[in-house]
Order: structure tokens, then sequence, then C-alpha cells
């Protein structure tokens, strides 16, 4: 990913990215129900790199499977380079975990950009102390084996009925996790750049008293300039 697109993306909300995403005719790049551990951080930018689960069978997902060190799971926690998502395919099913807090350590520890799954995370009050944001559907204790099956790693997945691609930029914020084509990664953060901007240009004149009649969306002759001066005034 571009440095720049991914400073940008540190600073606009899924919201606004939804809308510019709405513009380009797609409509599903929201996970539903998937959402953050813990409030108030900064928001999670990377490139997807995929684990997809499959419905565990009982004779092949014994404890012991974890002693392989090519295990799926295992291996995705390790080769999840630096800087990206680790994004899991539970398929909505958080009746076991996805995965647990020495996972998340070890992804935080190696520079991983964040965790998101549409299933569970167990061991969730040590993970939400973690500074690597984390995202999911709700607690659940019971280990991944249990339901789960760690089949593929950095394939097409789908997460919370969204496609996910390996290296679509995952954003997520306090609402939750959107999901960006790849290809229209640098112009959507463009434009959401410019639309933050005119937002909160907007709440201010909320603020103040004014109607949104003309306003939101611009459609008096006298609204683009007042943006513009606002804009050079605040230094946006």
């Amino acid at each position: 990913m571009n440095p720049s697109t991914r400073e940008l993306l540190a600073h606009v909300s899924t919201a606004t990215l939804c809308t510019a995403l709405f513009k380009r005719g797609l409509r599903n790049q929201f996970l539903q129900d998937v959402h953050p551990l813990r409030g108030g951080r900064a928001n999670m930018v990377g490139e997807a790199f995929t684990l997809r689960y499959i419905p565990a069978r009982e004779d092949l997902n014994p404890i012991s499977v974890f002693q392989d060190r090519d295990h799926p799971q295992r291996k995705a926690v390790e080769e999840c380079p630096p800087g990206a998502v680790l994004v899991i395919d539970s398929r909505k099913d958080a009746r076991a975990a996805s995965a647990g807090s020495i996972l998340a350590t070890r992804l935080m520890q190696r520079g991983v950009a964040g965790l998101v799954t549409d299933g569970g995370f167990r061991d969730t009050p040590e993970i939400a102390t973690l500074s690597m944001p984390a995202y999911h559907q709700r607690p659940s204790a019971p280990t991944n084996l249990t339901l789960h099956q760690a089949l593929d790693i950095n394939v097409p997945i789908a997460c919370a009925d969204v496609a996910v691609f390996p290296g679509d930029v995952l954003v997520g914020d306090g609402e939750g996790v959107v999901v960006i084509p790849a290809h229209l990664a640098d112009e959507i953060a463009a434009e959401a750049t410019e639309m933050t901007a005119f937002e909160d240009f907007v709440t201010a004149q909320v603020l103040q008293g004014r109607s949104i009649l003309g306003l939101y969306p611009p459609t008096d002759p006298a609204t683009p300039g007042e943006f513009a001066a606002w804009r050079q005034a605040h230094g946006r």
C-alpha cells in the first residue's frame, strides 16, 4: 500500500468510506456484526492476509494437531506480514474461538496492524489491552478446534458475508471494519479525505444553528465558497 494512502485512511471514518464505496456501486463492504474489542483507538489500516476455517471434523481436529509446526492457524500467525491485517473466515460462527490472547500477542509483537474475524475470540479481556486492534462478533471461550478447522492461508474468503481478497485494504474504527478493493484504495482514500473535511465544515455550521438545507448536500450556490474559506482558515 502506498504510505500516503495508509496515512489518509488513518484519519477517515468507516462511515465516510462506505459512502465513497457506495458511489462506485459497492454496497456490501462493511463487516456486519463485527465489533472492536476496545474503542477509542486510532484507525486500524492494513492489507488483508487471510485465513479460512471450515467446519471441524472430530477425527481431524484433536488437540495434538497444534504440535504440527505447519498447522495453518499457526503458520498464518507467523507469516502474516507486518503492517497487514489477519482476517479470519469463521463462517460467522462464534460458538468457538477463532484465536486467543497468545496468538494475538504474537501478531502484535510481529508488527501486524490488526486482527479481524466474523467469529469470536477467547481471552478477550487480555486481547483488549493489546496495542494492536482486534475486531470480532462476540467473546467465545471454547478452543477453535471445537468447531473450526483451519484450512487455507491467503486465499479469497468471506468474512461477515463480505468478499475479502488478499491485498484488499481493511480500515477499522470505533464502529467496525470496511473492506476496500485494493485497486480502489488510493482514490477512495483521497475522496474520503475530501469528504471528511467537508463534513467537518458542515458539522461546524450546524452547531452554529444553520439548516442542512442547501448545505448538505451543498446545493446553495454560496456553500462551496464558504467551505473554501473555512478550509483555508482551518488549514484543511
